[in-house]
């Protein structure tokens, strides 16, 4: 009976675990699915990829 028991609190361990990691992911997902969507927007309203400055000093 004993090793029954074992047996079922380390299934839901085990399912507990993998829920935690399945939440994780999703939240991840999500925002990294947030940054795309923002870096998207950005990219619209700014029509150059030219950097604000110069990327290297000017010689003397």
């Amino acid at each position: 009976m004993l090793e029954y028991e074992i047996h079922k609190l380390r299934q839901q361990e085990l399912i507990d675990s993998a829920e935690e990691q399945r939440r994780v992911r999703e939240a991840v997902r999500g925002r990294r699915a947030a940054r795309h969507a923002d870096a998207r927007d950005a990219e619209h309203e700014s029509h150059t990829r030219r950097l604000r400055r110069p990327r290297f000093a000017r010689a003397a």
